[in-house]
């Protein structure tokens, strides 16, 4: 059985390492603020200038002067801090940032990432995207392994507008845990009853498999 988004994201979480400033990108990825280990410190970081956030908050105690750089509304903690945008571009472009989780329209089996736009369809912007994939130590994608036409995002090459290049590192995927290495793809562990072959043909780009697979139930 698959991966839901709560599960990928309780995955993805387990990548972080104590003491890491972590940027969760827009959609899914911010899920995974809810999912960081107690015993980890983790400071996560804003575009639009909050350093510190929480989980999101329970229905009914949502104060809509806090939000993260998606609109979403969120929590502090004791020691978060607020800065203007600018100061937080700042932090990001000076390569403050030890990880990045962001979602995905399309990755190649090089580490191209394509995540801000489909041509055609009205866009806000860039975000913080291009910044982050340029500058973050470490970018891991969140996504569904196909689209919804059933057609693979894990590809030989983006189709789409790039927003940077042998950028990721990982993908987590409701189907597997992917790795980015200079073969292609390399399958490191895959969601509880998915069968290698499942995996195999929702995957465009070469994959590489190892002889022996992980099976992972969350």
């Amino acid at each position: 059985m698959s991966w839901n988004r709560e599960q990928m994201c309780l995955r993805a979480s387990q990548e972080l390492k104590d003491g890491d400033y972590v940027n969760l990108g827009i959609g899914m990825p911010t899920l995974v603020a809810n999912y960081i280990e107690e015993s980890l410190d983790i400071t996560l970081q804003s575009e639009n200038g909050m350093l510190g956030m929480g989980p999101f908050p329970l229905k009914g105690e949502e104060d809509s002067d806090l939000i993260n750089a998606g609109k979403q509304t969120i929590t502090s903690l004791p020691d978060t801090s607020y800065f203007s945008s600018a100061d937080s571009f700042a932090m990001i472009r000076g390569g403050h940032i030890d990880l990045s989780i962001l979602g995905a329209l399309e990755v190649s089996k090089s580490g191209d990432l394509a995540n801000w736009m489909i041509p055609g369809k009205m866009v806000k912007g860039m975000g913080g995207a291009m910044d982050l994939v340029a500058s973050s130590e470490n970018i891991i994608v969140a996504m569904m392994h196909t689209n919804k036409k059933g057609m693979s995002k894990l590809l030989k090459k983006c189709t789409l507008p790039i927003t940077g290049r042998k950028c990721v590192k990982k993908i987590v995927t409701n189907l597997a845990v992917i790795e980015i290495t200079e073969n292609g793809f390399q399958l490191k562990e895959k969601a509880n009853d998915v069968s290698v072959n499942e995996i195999i043909e929702a995957t465009e780009g070469k994959l590489i498999i190892p002889k022996e697979v992980p099976n992972i139930a969350l």
